[in-house]
């Protein structure tokens, strides 16, 4: 049985978990597979794929041209990015792993701190020779608006609230009861905006949230206010950020995930400079890794022995 993992930016697969129950056949690609041409034929004789969220996305249009394949993985417990209604038509049955951590809320929490006391700029000043040439907001006493207040959502606003932050939120469907048991007040959704000290986005994409955070929104901002987004990047509109931050109409914001991604080495962002990006790291942490790996390999026996594990279905 050949196994291809994809997308092992970090080159962790082999040495994670141990891959001796499944197939001595493995396949790890380290880097990121853009063109779909290249990618079915990389994994032309490949019947497992190990998927890193969604990092490479399988529409129908793909799964089609992979006859050989029969299990595709995906770290974590589920992925947009996988058309399941085709994999099913194409008799291909995909897993999840689940996950594992408190990663992407702790990291909401570092991204607040080192945007708000310029940790990048004042470290390059430091190697440069230079000694304290910023000033910025605590965060006890400020006031974290959330767009979105799930499960991740409701664990940024715990941690936040153990900083002494204020915490308000909106989301499509919040109640003020549900916001009250998560100890944050629900609000409007342009309340969020216009009040909030730093705003973080915490929803799923999906038709109804992409895009829906744009030009309005973002002007609302107050110009001492951050914005964080560590969740999908097309919820927000790229350009109306990017008009915000040239005209530093805010203070700045921080970003782990992009329309594309990776983020092609010519786009704007990186010229940016009041911003804070990251390459999609949320979920990228030692613990997280370990329960990905170890839960595909588990799948992957599941599958051979006709039992499979945390098969993802259809909505």
């Amino acid at each position: 049985m050949r196994i291809t993992v994809l997308d092992d930016y970090q080159d962790v697969a082999r040495t994670n978990t141990d891959w001796s129950a499944v197939t001595d056949d493995l396949d790890v690609v380290t880097e990121h597979i853009a063109g779909v041409d290249e990618l079915v034929v990389r994994l032309a004789d490949s019947e497992v794929v190990v998927a890193m969220r969604e990092r490479t996305p399988f529409p129908a249009t793909t799964l089609q041209r992979l006859p050989n394949l029969r299990l595709l993985v995906t770290t974590g417990g589920r992925n947009a990015s996988i058309d399941l209604a085709a994999a099913r038509e194409c008799g291909i049955t995909v897993c999840g792993t689940g996950a594992a951590g408190n990663a992407m809320p702790e990291l909401v929490i570092g991204m607040l701190i080192a945007l708000s006391r310029h940790f990048v700029e004042e470290d390059r000043a430091v190697r440069a020779g230079g000694w304290q040439h910023t000033i910025g907001p605590g965060l006890s006493g400020r006031t974290l608006g959330l767009v979105g207040l799930g499960r991740l959502g409701t664990a940024v606003a715990t941690l936040a609230r153990a900083f002494g932050m204020q915490v308000i939120a909106w989301s499509p469907h919040l109640t003020a009861e549900r916001a009250a048991e998560a100890g944050v007040r629900a609000v409007g959704k342009q309340e969020v905006f216009k009040t909030a000290d730093f705003v973080s986005v915490h929803l799923v994409l999906s038709d109804s949230t992409r895009g829906l955070i744009g030009a309005d929104e973002l002007r609302a901002m107050k110009p001492t206010a951050f914005f964080l987004n560590t969740s999908r990047g097309p919820i927000v509109d790229e350009a109306a950020l990017l008009d915000v931050l040239d005209r530093q109409a805010i203070a700045g914001a921080g970003l782990d995930v992009y329309d594309t991604e990776p983020l092609p080495a010519d786009h704007p962002l990186r010229s940016t400079t009041n911003t804070l990006l990251l390459p999609h790291i949320g979920y990228v942490t030692t613990e997280a890794y370990e329960a990905f790996y170890a839960g595909a390999v588990e799948d992957i026996v599941a599958f051979r022995a006709g039992r499979p594990l945390r098969q993802l279905e259809v909505p």
